[in-house]
């Protein structure tokens, strides 16, 4: 499909987004096109400002205004309670539960070979430290249920398990509102493995 020049270019840079295709790409940039500049201007400032204003915690690693995260400086919070997790995205997605009241520890990826990434990537040794001085009782361990992410778990229970604290995996299973027939043998032989007694 031929598109004018400054729309095409606007497409193909809309296509960058994850989970973001060409058809997604022509919606939003027609959306854009029909908003006020001032809404356009203000879309693209809130992009650069997240960019230029958001680091990364020196401590967890999670997305952080200043040095440290709001995690890591909440007196309220569990300080002998610690969540590992791949990503910042992850740390969100917790805290919208309202269910996890500890730290958190970003790993900043997974462990996978094939693409190079070793234990040395993730930085686990700060991990480690980390665990030590701050004499964490349980590592909750919330890495994604793919190869990557159980390699991950079973490293990190390898690696922790002289530090003689309690290590604990989330549990994986059926959706809430899911029906079994519809799931697929995985995730109902997780749901098997992580079943509680009631």
């Amino acid at each position: 499909m031929a598109y004018p020049g400054y729309l095409k270019k606007l497409v193909e840079a809309l296509t960058r987004f994850p989970g973001i295709g060409q058809k997604s790409a022509q919606r939003i940039a027609f959306y854009l096109l029909g908003c006020s500049r001032e809404d356009v201007v203000a879309i693209a400032r809130a992009m650069i400002e997240a960019k230029d204003k958001l680091g990364f915690c020196s401590t967890c690693g999670s997305l952080a205004e200043a040095e440290l995260c709001i995690y890591c400086t909440d007196l309220k919070r569990d300080n002998k309670l610690l969540c590992v997790v791949q990503e910042p995205r992850d740390v969100l997605v917790l805290e919208r539960t309202g269910q996890y009241n500890g730290l958190y520890h970003v790993l900043h990826g997974a462990l996978s070979p094939l693409d190079g990434i070793g234990p040395e990537e993730l930085k686990l040794d700060k991990l480690v430290s980390r665990i030590k001085d701050k004499e964490i009782s349980e590592v909750i361990i919330a890495t994604n249920p793919n190869v990557e992410g159980d390699a991950t778990a079973g490293y990190l229970a390898r690696l922790l398990s002289p530090l003689l604290i309690r290590v604990t995996r989330i549990a994986f299973g059926l959706p809430v509102g899911g029906d079994i027939e519809y799931a697929d043998d995985l995730t109902l032989s997780r749901a098997l493995d992580g079943r509680r007694e009631i």
